[in-house]
């Protein structure tokens, strides 16, 4: 209990330096692929901090350690961010990193670069309380998030061999306990058809004809999909339809549909792309598409973009350590619940198995929105909650 309160303490003496350190990364643009210069503030600032353990990996991917355990537990937060969209629906800059009325303002605070700022200074508290206990304790900045979820950990996991017992998301979840959300897919439908001169339609096979029948067929599959009493319901939706056509008054030969699909418990990518398949007329097909672009560093590492649905138990022991360390940090019960978007907890534990829970700061509804601000409160909690856990853990 002594160890619960001097992290608490030390949380709130650091509250401002949590603030700046998050001012400063925002300060930085970093869109997925273009990480290298927060990445290189970040482990400055982990240096600053005490934390003597601090590497880069082959795809750009910040890892940091504090201690020695046998155990592994690992802490990510995405540093990269989406752009900022139109500016002048913003009421500061995008990258001021403004600390202004108890919030750090500006592009990625929320998404989710505030999880990185509290997890650098919980990286310093243990630093300072010469952690000793049964876990190393990763605290990993991971890139292409934005792009590609779960790629970068695909990456840990499979090339680096970090290979966590447990994994803490710190994606915004507005300071409630997450265990889990719904998988997602992306598919794309080729459709093939017979050019002709517009004045004689019947001669040719028009794909806009067969993609429309298609494109309300999905929206009528839709309405059928499974559902889960904890994740929610599966969705799909076309997102994008573009024709190629010699002319404008020519009968269009190609047609391409971008599907997003949202896979409750239960969904597979195979079951997911049979329900396509099915409602596809003869000249279409459709595929899973692979993402292979190169980070900051050169490197390439594909993925098929499938990233499966994940959840763990309620009783699960991460999950009542996170409710025992928030009890004792707040003494209030932890609200516990899951996310509307995708993670990388698709890659560690809906690929991997590796339990993962979710603990952040922000409210998601700022999430790729104008006006993207955090309450320095929540990296003030943010951070003694990953601080605790630990110990928690210990105790369980």
């Amino acid at each position: 209990m002594d160890k619960i309160k001097k992290i608490r303490d030390m949380a709130k003496q650091y509250r401002q330096y949590s603030a700046e350190c998050l001012s400063d990364m925002v300060k930085i643009p970093s869109l997925s692929a273009g990480e290298e210069k927060v990445v290189l503030k970040i482990k400055e600032q982990l240096k600053a901090a005490g934390v003597k353990d601090v590497r880069i990996d082959g795809l750009g991917n910040l890892i940091a350690r504090v201690g020695r355990g046998p155990k592994i537990l690992a802490f990510d937060a995405h540093i990269d961010t989406v752009d900022t969209g139109d500016v002048e629906q913003w009421d500061l800059s995008p990258f001021s990193g403004l600390i202004k009325d108890d919030h750090v303002h500006g592009r990625g605070t929320v998404d989710q670069e505030g999880g990185a700022a509290s997890m650098v200074t919980a990286a310093r508290i243990l630093t300072e309380m010469n952690y000793d206990g049964d876990y190393s304790i990763y605290f990993t900045f991971t890139v292409m998030e934005e792009d590609c979820d779960g790629m970068c950990w695909l990456y840990l996991i499979e090339e680096e061999k970090l290979i966590p017992d447990f994994a803490v998301i710190t994606e915004p979840t507005n300071l409630g306990l997450y265990r889990g959300h719904r998988g997602r897919m992306e598919m794309e439908v080729h459709v093939t058809g017979l050019s002709a001169h517009g004045s004689a339609p019947e001669r040719g096979k028009n794909v806009i004809y067969s993609s429309a029948k298609t494109a309300l067929k999905i929206q009528e599959l839709h309405e059928v999909l499974k559902d889960d009493e904890f994740l929610g319901k599966g969705s799909i939706a076309p997102t994008v339809l573009t024709t190629e056509t010699p002319s404008l008054c020519a009968i269009p030969d190609k047609a391409f549909m971008h599907i997003d699909r949202r896979l409750t418990w239960g969904e597979t990518k195979e079951s997911a792309v049979a329900e396509v398949q099915n409602i596809l007329s003869d000249n279409s097909e459709v595929s899973v598409p692979i993402y292979a672009r190169e980070s900051y560093t050169g490197k390439i590492f594909k993925q098929e973009k499938y990233f499966p649905t994940w959840k763990i138990p309620e009783d699960h022991p991460l999950v009542q350590a996170g409710v025992k360390a928030h009890l004792g940090l707040f003494n209030e019960p932890a609200r516990i619940d899951k996310w509307t978007f995708s993670t990388n907890g698709v890659a560690i534990c809906g690929k991997h198995k590796i339990p993962c829970i979710g603990f952040g700061p922000g409210n998601e509804i700022y999430a790729h929105a104008p006006n993207e601000k955090v309450p320095i409160e929540h990296l003030e909690k943010a951070t003694a909650f990953y601080a605790a856990l630990p110990y928690a853990l210990e105790e369980k």
